[in-house]
């Protein structure tokens, strides 16, 4: 009877001790721990959202949450609207939601008119995160990015030293997108504060096409005759202001900062038509939006501020950096 008794209260203990270590194994699965760390299912889809899709400005951003999710064992896609339509990225966005993915990585073509879409995301148990462009009165938890403000005054910075810390400078660059309106009140604040003989005297749309930005350069340059500089807050905009000082015949005599690190401006500044460009951690921004998206999604990690929960809370704002590229470091930029 006793040897009886002992039995059954084996098969009792091996039964309990099944049971936990059951709930233990499904408890790290459902939060995303498995063996050798944090892992997901392939049927688990994170979404990339950018605009103007075609530009190579994205690639690495791209590579970035394509080896997050190769990373996790999640599978990544990408969507964008075509052109420079706040509209249309919208409806992208919206199309987005109803297919219920894990988390969205958003760049906000524009801060105000994205943010119910952003909102009702979030509202459907979707975790947003921006990256490159906010929407700060949205519900997004997090907004990866280079500091922005920060980085006009490097380019600022960057301009005087060029310069001799005189004359006369423009701006070319993209009204109501949030990262551009920093970049350009960083370097005008910077401009304002440290260079007393310096001045912007004109700013003007590039919409982000080369073309546009070669004729408002082009505008500017025969405006102001006495312009010695131009800072593009992005790479269309420099290499169109690049086309127009070639077209004046005012290459090395009007100098240009561009923005990002596409080959056609590492090219101009190659051939010393372009002095310099802000290159930023654009493969910051998508290897952790998806690492970001994924804790959001497992639970692993809560919206900042937190109030005692057991877990961190995710940061609410990551500077990604920037560095500054010019003929002397240039080679380094160019795709291996």
């Amino acid at each position: 009877m006793k040897k009886l008794m002992m039995v059954y209260l084996l098969l009792i203990v091996a039964f309990v001790g099944y049971v936990v270590m059951y709930r233990l194994e499904d408890q790290r699965r459902s939060t995303g721990w498995q063996d050798g760390g944090l892992h997901g299912s392939i049927g688990e889809n994170y979404v990339m959202v950018t605009f103007q899709s075609g530009m190579e400005y994205w690639k690495n951003i791209l590579k970035g949450f394509e080896d997050g999710g190769d990373a996790l064992g999640v599978s990544v896609d990408y969507r964008g609207s075509t052109q420079y339509d706040a509209k249309e990225q919208i409806t992208v966005l919206e199309q987005v939601i109803a297919k219920k993915p894990a988390g969205i990585a958003l760049s906000a073509i524009d801060s105000k008119a994205l943010t119910s879409t952003i909102n009702k995301a979030v509202d459907a148990g979707i975790p947003v995160v921006l990256f490159d462009a906010d929407a700060p009165n949205s519900k997004a938890y997090s907004f990866l990015a280079t500091n922005n403000y920060e980085a006009g005054a490097t380019a600022a910075d960057e301009m005087a030293r060029i310069l001799g810390r005189e004359g006369q400078v423009g701006i070319i660059t993209q009204p109501g997108q949030q990262n551009h309106d920093d970049r350009m009140s960083g370097f005008r604040d910077a401009i304002a504060a440290k260079y007393p003989a310096m001045s912007v005297v004109d700013v003007r749309e590039g919409k982000g096409d080369t073309m546009i930005a070669k004729n408002a350069a082009a505008e500017m340059i025969k405006k102001h005759p006495e312009l010695k500089g131009i800072f593009a807050t992005e790479a269309s905009g420099g290499a169109g202001a690049a086309d127009a000082v070639i077209a004046a015949n005012k290459t090395g005599k009007v100098k240009i900062i561009g923005f990002d690190t596409n080959k056609a401006t590492l090219d101009r500044i190659s051939d010393g038509t372009i002095s310099a460009t802000i290159a930023q951690g654009t493969w910051n921004m998508g290897y952790w939006s998806l690492q970001y998206l994924f804790h959001l999604h497992h639970g692993l990690t809560v919206p900042a501020p937190t109030l005692g929960n057991d877990v961190s809370p995710l940061p609410p704002r990551v500077d990604t950096g920037v560095t500054v590229v010019t003929r002397e470091n240039v080679n380094d930029y160019y795709a291996k």
